[in-house]
């Protein structure tokens, strides 16, 4: 039994399934169970050998490579989810409800239709469901999402000038924490380090194991230290570099770590 690795089309997190017995390779289309129903998907990895946490018993199966079928049907839902959502939207706006449709999509056999939306607060939408519910003949589906999924969902352009991260190959929402700011020496200004969902910029994770391998080898800023020059005081720091300056006697140098 193998485990495979794929993606659907509106999202760039990856998931994992059961390969029982088919010849998969990577980018081959396939249809796979999930809770919400079967989904049309792309395969990334055909041999999963990374720990995955999800158990292998409670695994969903890859049911078997797409058809052409498949795809007429995949190219159909993603005609209909869009319509969904302009008719969603409009009845928002009838029911004078808090909230903003983002996007919908249709499971592969049409049994689920899923709304994402964002709201300052909880949004009581019962009669929104029932209003898609009697339109739609499926089993709908409302969920909340945070500002942070919000901006993997639209989409745009980072401070970087580049398509965000989330929304263009981040597989997950990693964890970012302002010490990762402080241990690059950042300035803690919200408008250099926060990414347009208003959060922390999910690139401060991608260096901030090297600054913190880094530091360990550097002395502190304040401390004490001899040099070959005398004894001084660390008044700064470049870290990436493995270097710190040194106050001797009101005179800076500039040393590089011996670790």
């Amino acid at each position: 039994m193998k485990i495979v690795s794929v993606k659907f089309h509106n999202n760039s997190n990856i998931y994992y399934f059961v390969n029982n017995n088919l010849e998969l390779k990577s980018n081959d289309y396939v249809i796979v169970d999930t809770e919400n129903g079967l989904q049309y998907a792309r395969v990334i990895n055909t041999d999963v050998k990374d720990n995955v946490d999800i158990p292998k018993e409670s695994m969903k199966e890859v049911i078997r490579l797409k058809t052409d079928e498949d795809y007429d049907k995949f190219l159909k839902n993603l005609k209909d989810a869009n319509d969904a959502i302009k008719y969603a939207k409009k009845k928002v706006k009838e029911l004078n409800l808090p909230m903003k449709i983002h996007n919908a999509d249709y499971s592969l056999d049409r049994k689920q239709l899923v709304f994402n939306f964002s709201a300052d607060d909880r949004v009581n939408f019962r009669d929104l469901a029932k209003v898609l519910a009697a339109k739609y003949k499926t089993r709908i589906e409302l969920h909340q999402i945070g500002v942070r999924d919000k901006s993997k969902i639209v989409g745009g352009i980072g401070l970087c000038g580049r398509e965000l991260c989330c929304s263009k190959f981040l597989d997950g929402m990693c964890s970012i924490s302002i010490n990762m700011a402080k241990n690059q020496d950042l300035a803690l200004n919200p408008s250099k380090i926060n990414g347009l969902c208003g959060r922390l910029l999910c690139c401060l994770s991608y260096e901030d194991d090297v600054y913190t391998e880094h530091r360990k080898m550097l002395p502190k800023i304040g401390q004490k230290v001899e040099t070959p020059d005398g004894t001084g005081k660390v008044v700064s720091l470049n870290v990436l570099k493995k270097e710190y300056t040194v106050d001797i006697n009101g005179e800076l140098k500039t040393y590089e770590s011996n670790n």
